[in-house]
């Protein structure tokens, strides 16, 4: 796969069910997370859908001849404040800074919609995420060990001020 051949863009019919399971499969796999996971990203995935605010919201999906291999969503927390969720890319398209475009893509739009501040969580040992996050100018604001997805995780809280 390469670079220009990954298209961003707007989430069509059936691709919810994508995001969702791309998660689930690559999460279990990978981290040994349980179905709970897949469901917190099902409940997103499902909320986004049902509140969506088109001009407030975004969710980009990367596309590669025909199939889904990465998203990532913006959503409105407040006034001010917008939350990355569901940041993802497959396996066979990695190493293709297609994370790193997701992530570009919800802070240029987070400006143009006048948010102030992009708050996201995540967990201490996703790596590669992190590693985007702080290339990117986000910076941990908050770390709680917990017990989710059948492990025991720290989740940790990012800020990017825009």
């Amino acid at each position: 796969m390469r670079k220009r051949s990954v298209t961003l863009r707007r989430p069509r019919a059936g691709d919810m069910g994508r995001v969702v399971q791309l998660h689930g499969e690559l999460y279990a796999r990978e981290f040994g997370y349980d179905a709970t996971f897949e469901a917190l990203v099902a409940e997103i995935a499902a909320g986004f859908v049902r509140h969506f605010d088109a001009k407030r919201e975004r969710c980009w999906i990367a596309a590669a001849r025909g199939e889904v291999v990465g998203s990532v969503f913006l959503v409105k927390s407040s006034a001010t404040v917008a939350k990355l969720r569901l940041l993802i890319v497959d396996p066979g398209a990695r190493g293709l800074g297609l994370g790193r475009r997701l992530t570009r893509a919800c802070i240029r739009f987070a400006r143009r919609a006048g948010y102030r501040k992009i708050m996201l969580w995540t967990q201490s040992h996703l790596a590669a995420a992190r590693r985007i996050y702080e290339n990117e100018g986000f910076r941990v604001v908050s770390r709680e060990p917990h017990r989710s997805f059948g492990k025991r995780l720290v989740a940790e809280v990012w800020e990017l001020k825009l």
